[in-house]
């Protein structure tokens, strides 16, 4: 006695077909797993012979093997629970074999026979989906997410006695539906905004021509000078996410288990700020069975790195291929996963231990050598991948006393929607990256041509400051974005000097 139910599992951010084959024969009881089932996997056999049980049916006291194809493939998790619950009362007749062939199964089952909730079940649906299956089975928890594949019709049980009537045809019913464009154009609204900082201007500028470009941006400043209270603002001046970041957005918060009771689709930019005693597979993922980490988690949103300086330095060096390549390679002796890492990073660090060697109005107590041992924390090759670097004072008495009344944050982000519609113009939305951020040495050539006055000043800051010929790859960049944001065509040498100007940690103003 055979038969096949047709599951799904996870891998990186998408998903792949397991055949889950079952096989009934004479001897002694026993349930023999193979094709490489890690421990949830293994452990299935216990929940799925008590939820057979305490649903009414008879557990066949037989040798069963069951086997997941492919069995080359490592699989974890639980989601199994359900498609082998299936296979295994199909095997002894109860089911007609015919009728599982178009579905996808998968669901974690209790003692009771009641289905959990399964990570991953956006990736398993638009993988059904591209594979032409009729539709999927699998928890009610899971539905709203799932039904955002659309062509793939979304059949949520709530235990397996009601799956087993369903195929059997005993309980007809209409797939799930719920109404993409409805979830997707939900106005968002934050309860945050720029106009509500006091003060730091430049700061402000800095982050509209860094949100602009999708350029990195550190911020250095004294404690207290409001470098989170502006980082966290950063996702209410970005343009909103189109429909195709939404999925891949939420296909990555899916696989890491994050998405919210019910929820759909994340339709917000991601804001991810990691405590500074992370691990380096923390930050950038990985695992046994490699998973997404904040970078990946902070996909088309912003990675904010508060205290920069304070992070383990084998950490921060890990973020230099993933900055200037926009995903994260993670590579393991039997696999090896790409997960997507296109974000804005967001850092912020004081300028020194005690925080005050910027500060006019305090006294900083650092020699020179321990500032110099703090700040080097940061690498040169990791400051050349951030295109901007602002300082960030201490704000002054008569700035905190007076009322709010600075620019909010929808008019900021209405300049660099049309700056963004520039650059989308300037690379063609088929583009992997369409912000001046991305532009490779060919494209800087291209786009970002400039006068004899601009190239002056350009000689003039590399001679005296020092800087990589990445840095001066930077500088063009931001002042392209800088010209985008002034629907100037032309880059002007009063941009390239603004661009100048957001090198501080090149020209070290803590000294």
């Amino acid at each position: 006695m055979l038969s096949l139910v047709k599951s799904a599992a996870v891998q990186g951010i998408d998903a792949y077909i397991v055949k889950v084959e079952c096989h009934l024969e004479s001897g002694l009881p026993a349930v023999v797993m193979v094709g490489l089932p890690e421990g949830a996997v293994k452990e299935s056999k216990e929940r799925v012979g008590a939820a057979i049980k305490n649903s009414g049916y008879v557990f066949p006291q037989k040798r069963i093997t069951i086997n997941l194809a492919p069995a080359d493939i490592r699989k974890e998790g639980s989601a199994f629970d359900l498609p082998i619950a299936i296979g295994i009362l199909a095997a002894t007749g109860l089911l007609k074999p015919d009728d599982l062939d178009d579905y996808l199964i998968l669901g974690e089952l209790a003692l009771d026979g009641r289905l959990r909730p399964v990570k991953g079940s956006l990736p398993i649906s638009m993988t059904g989906r591209d594979k032409k299956m009729k539709g999927i089975i699998l928890p009610f928890e899971n539905a709203r997410e799932a039904s955002m594949a659309k062509n793939l019709e979304v059949y949520p049980m709530k235990d397996l006695r009601q799956t087993v009537d369903f195929l059997n045809g005993d309980n007809l019913r209409e797939p799930f539906f719920t109404n993409l464009d409805e979830v997707f154009h939900n106005t968002t609204e934050y309860a945050i905004d720029y106009s509500d900082v006091k003060g730091q201007e430049n700061a402000k500028r800095a982050l509209e021509v860094a949100a602009a470009g999708g350029h990195n941006i550190i911020m250095i400043g004294p404690p207290g000078s409001g470098k989170t209270m502006l980082a966290k603002r950063i996702p209410t001046i970005l343009p909103d996410l189109t429909l195709e970041e939404a999925l891949v957005t939420t296909k990555v918060h899916s696989v890491a288990g994050l998405l919210k009771h019910n929820q759909a689709l994340i339709t917000e930019r991601p804001f991810r700020s990691p405590h500074h005693s992370i691990s380096d597979a923390g930050l950038i993922g990985g695992g046994h069975i490699p998973k997404p980490g904040e970078i990946s988690l902070a996909h088309n949103g912003v990675l904010f790195l508060d205290e920069l300086t304070e992070f383990k330095k084998n950490v921060l060096e890990l973020l230099r291929q993933p900055l200037e390549d926009g995903s994260v390679t993670i590579a393991r002796a039997a696999m090896s996963l790409d997960f997507p890492a296109q974000m804005m990073l967001a850092a912020a660090s004081n300028p020194c231990p005690c925080g005050y060697a910027t500060d006019p109005g305090r006294t900083c107590s650092c020699s020179p050598a321990l500032i110099q041992k703090y700040m080097s924390k940061i690498s040169g090759p990791l400051l050349d991948r951030i295109d901007i670097h602002i300082e960030v004072p201490g704000v002054k008495y008569k700035e905190l006393s007076s009322a709010p009344n600075g620019e909010k944050s929808a008019a900021i982000r209405q300049r660099i929607i049309k700056a963004r519609k520039i650059q989308l113009r300037r690379f063609g939305d088929s583009a992997a990256n369409f912000t001046n951020a991305g532009m490779g040495s060919r494209d800087i050539r291209l786009h970002c041509n400039i006068d004899d006055h601009g190239q002056e000043l350009l000689k003039m800051a590399i001679t005296r400051l020092g800087l990589s010929a990445r840095a001066y790859d930077r500088i063009l960049k931001v002042a392209r974005t800088i010209a985008d944001l002034e629907n100037n065509e032309s880059i002007n040498p009063e941009y390239i000097s603004e661009a100048i100007q957001y090198r501080s940690l090149d020209r070290k103003l803590w000294n």
